[in-house]
């Protein structure tokens, strides 16, 4: 019975040992940090404070970025500022030149893949110049570029579900240089769709880059 016992204790401790082993950690680029203008108070219900450094997450061996360089649409045809192309170029700095403006109500962006991809992780600069929140942040993905089958939505801030796609329990949060990071766990789409709607500070939709981590399916 003993034996038994130890055999099982030892069983369970290698095998946290071989997961930390197929998983590696997340990493990109930061941008540096860049404030302008004067700030302006953040009012949300349990809006999560400001990170002060990157978020850290595991995922699996082979991961790679997927989505630089790749098409990019959005409900809005004609941005105010900027081209939807930013969104996927690399480059994460603060100020104009960096990113797009969307017009204001429910907006969203949308990339292709090109391919179905076992989705990791989704990373998120909307805009960084100034402490702010957005509404109604919803990501999703699906093999369907229209979004009408086969969705799953992996983020959901929209606690009172004014943009109709459903509540949300994930929290609001205020941008910085380090973005929102949003472990994913392998769900399979070709397609990732970012859904907002205006900020704290103005009625506008901002974006200045996605990513979007994983590995091509099999």
């Amino acid at each position: 019975m003993k034996k038994t016992t130890l055999l099982t204790l030892l069983a369970t401790a290698i095998v946290p040992l071989a997961q930390a082993a197929d998983t590696i950690p997340l990493t990109t680029s930061i941008p540096p940090e860049k404030i302008e203008g004067t700030p302006l108070e953040v009012k949300l219900p349990n809006v999560k404070p400001a990170a002060s450094k990157a978020p850290e997450i595991q995922v699996p061996e082979g991961t790679v970025l997927l989505s630089t360089g790749k098409p990019a649409t959005s409900s809005d045809d004609f941005p105010i500022i900027g081209d939807i192309p930013y969104i996927t170029d690399g480059e994460k700095d603060a100020g104009e030149g960096y990113f797009v403006e969307l017009a204001n109500g429910l907006q969203w962006v949308q990339i292709d893949l090109e391919q179905e991809a076992a989705i990791q992780a989704v990373w998120v600069w909307h805009y960084h110049s100034q402490r702010r929140a957005y509404h109604d942040v919803v990501i999703q993905i699906s093999n369907d570029p229209e979004f009408g089958s086969g969705v799953t939505t992996v983020f959901n801030n929209d606690f009172d579900n004014s943009s109709a796609l459903g509540a949300g329990s994930d929290a609001p949060y205020i941008e910085t240089q380090y973005g929102l990071l949003v472990p994913v766990a392998g769900v399979k789409g070709r397609y990732v769709r970012l859904y907002s709607q205006g900020n704290t500070s103005n009625d506008m939709n901002h974006y200045i880059e996605v990513e979007v981590f994983g590995t091509p399916a099999q």
